[in-house]
């Protein structure tokens, strides 16, 4: 008897240890990302600061910001959708702080229709958050600088078309605000965290393993008939 159960037991104790497992590591993967988007959401809810001159990726991403300066030169449009705004283009521009500093400045979201309305000018206050996005990837296409439409903010090859620093704040408010936009301010809304979605699924498949590993033992052990 248990020669004849022994592979089915095997197979079926190795099996749900190993999808258990990966369900256990998906509970550590998902207590690590709500760290993250604690500490994030933490940064989001300080109160604005001045722009620092020595500011980094590392230290310094989500941290909320205050500047008073004037966009300068062209604008860059990047398509995008799925914002609560709908859909249209991200209005990168180059923004010069009084500090004289010049840096990108996500200013919000332009409809579809009016990408050809022009930008107002002055002095303005902005309220934001630094932010050194991560829209691309291996399949974002390459700008059609022709159109001036961008697929992704690339602070690198931004900051480089516009001359800038390579940084960037995107505005939750301005004053006074730019008639044709709306703001979109960071948010850990739109960043993913499906590990206990993953977590769930391998320990079902874990449970589907034991009920059909059970089985192959009944049928194993089972007397035919005749």
């Amino acid at each position: 008897m248990l020669r004849k159960i022994l592979f089915p037991l095997i197979l079926g104790i190795a099996g749900c240890g190993v999808l258990i497992s990966l369900g256990l590591w998906q509970v550590e993967r998902l207590a690590w990302k709500e760290d993250i988007l604690a500490n994030i959401n933490a940064r989001l809810a300080e109160e604005p600061g001045p722009l620092r001159d020595d500011v980094t990726e590392e230290a310094d991403e989500y941290t909320r910001v205050t500047l008073q300066g004037r966009a300068v030169g062209d604008e860059l449009h990047v398509l995008t959708s799925g914002t609560q705004a709908g859909t249209g283009y991200r209005v990168i521009t180059a923004f010069e702080t009084d500090k004289g500093t010049i840096i990108l400045l996500d200013k919000g979201l332009l409809p579809l229709e009016a990408k050809t309305a022009p930008p107002p000018d002055g002095p303005v206050q902005v309220t934001g958050t630094l932010l050194w996005p991560d829209d691309k990837n291996n399949n974002t296409p390459a700008p059609d600088l022709d159109k001036n439409i961008w697929f992704a903010r690339d602070v690198t090859d931004m900051s480089a078309k516009l001359q800038t620093a390579p940084l960037m704040v995107v505005a939750s408010s301005t004053s006074p605000a730019d008639p044709r936009l709306t703001p979109l301010p960071v948010s850990t809304t739109n960043i993913k965290n499906d590990h206990l979605e993953y977590a769930i699924t391998w320990f079902l498949l874990a449970l589907v393993w034991g009920i059909m590993s059970l089985y192959l033992i009944y049928r194993t052990t089972t007397p035919k008939d005749g």
